[in-house]
């Protein structure tokens, strides 16, 4: 039986601080993503015609636009504040989560466009983990 000692165990559960080349490449990965989604809310607050064509293609009423509008942006403004980056990312998650469940529905290209919210989804959290002492911590990478 092997025993570990408390130290062995510390450094095993201790996410290491990003270094800041991790930090700025997590900033630059997430203001990329912000930017994105910030464009698409406002793009849904706004009700374009392209915006209400695309919804009722996917079967919503464009009544519903200006909530998704809302409801994206309270998820990035949570994502944004460093003390809510976690809820914002989890909550970014279940939007993009949404997103790929319409698409599967609708029958959409799979690679290119029902798999587009997981891409995003993937830089949300990349992004954050870069950056966040706490993401590391509890998703941290293992090495062999």
């Amino acid at each position: 039986m092997t025993t570990h000692s408390a130290t062995d165990r510390d450094s095993h559960t201790r996410a290491e601080s990003p270094g800041r080349g991790a930090h700025i490449a997590g900033l630059i990965v997430s203001g990329l993503v912000v930017l994105f989604l910030l464009f698409d809310s406002v793009i849904h607050l706004m009700n374009t015609s392209q915006v209400q064509e695309a919804m009722a293609d996917l079967g919503f009423d464009p009544s519903l636009n200006r909530v998704f509008g809302i409801v994206l942006l309270i998820c990035l403004v949570l994502y944004v504040v460093p003390t809510t980056a976690i809820l914002g990312a989890v909550l970014l998650t279940g939007y993009l989560g949404g997103a790929v469940a319409t698409n599967l529905l609708t029958e959409q290209p799979i690679v290119s466009t029902t798999l587009f919210p997981i891409y995003t989804g993937i830089f949300v959290w990349g992004g954050l983990w870069l950056r966040d002492n706490g993401v590391r911590s509890i998703m941290p990478l293992r090495r062999g």
